[in-house]
């Protein structure tokens, strides 16, 4: 089935100079393998092509079901620098979560459960 991210799994996101840094913490070791496949630097690129210039470099923590992606050039010279309304990228977490992934219907229910 078609879900949004935030049906199975958490975000937090911070910066690191002038790169976003989202953490994805999935919320069972087998959606965490769904989202290996599935959320991958390529995709969360696209997700986010209307702020992310320099693209996407993804980091797998599986001993905390977690996935750390550096959205590199992401915010207009970071904290200090930009102009941008979020110069610290913490909705970026949120942004994240709206993004569409396939998840087998017995993994959702167990989720859901």
């Amino acid at each position: 089935m078609k879900v949004k991210l935030y049906e199975v799994a958490q975000a937090r996101s911070g910066d690191k100079g002038d790169a976003s840094n989202v953490g994805l913490i999935a919320r069972t070791p087998a959606i965490w393998e769904v989202l290996r496949a599935q959320a991958t630097p390529e995709r969360v690129a696209d997700h986010f092509r209307g702020v992310c210039r320099g693209g996407v470099e993804r980091f797998e923590v599986p001993n905390l079901l977690a996935f750390n992606f550096m959205l590199k050039d992401s915010l207009g010279g970071g904290g200090t620098e930009s102009l941008k309304t979020d110069a610290q990228g913490k909705t970026h977490a949120q942004g994240l979560l709206q993004m569409d992934v396939e998840i087998p219907e017995e993994l959702l229910r167990e989720v859901r459960a």
